[in-house]
């Protein structure tokens, strides 16, 4: 192999290992740290967005509340309250 068909093999792999970490979803896109308290079992949890697993897990939504509000202005992020039906009751947001 010449030295300009050695480049392009190369050039060739990182284009296909690029398309694959794309279709995955990977560095695509950023991913937020918005807290989501939603209705969990007999009380609330706090998810963090886009995670399948929970934070933490509360028996009151006003506790729940309160830590995710922790953990969003720590992440200049944002707080979305869900209703006890899944619907989003407030936003807070702690973005700068």
């Amino acid at each position: 192999m010449s030295q300009k068909q050695n480049y392009t093999f190369i050039d060739a792999i990182k284009d296909l290992i690029e398309a694959i970490l794309k279709s995955f979803g990977k560095g695509s896109s950023k991913r937020t740290w918005h807290q989501h308290v939603v209705p969990y079992e007999d009380g609330w949890a706090v998810r963090r967005e886009g995670n399948k697993r929970i934070t933490s897990k509360h028996r009151k939504q006003s506790t729940a509340i309160r830590k995710a509000k922790t953990l969003a202005k720590r992440k200049n992020a944002d707080v979305i309250i869900h209703r006890s039906s899944g619907g989003i009751r407030d936003r807070i947001s702690y973005k700068n």
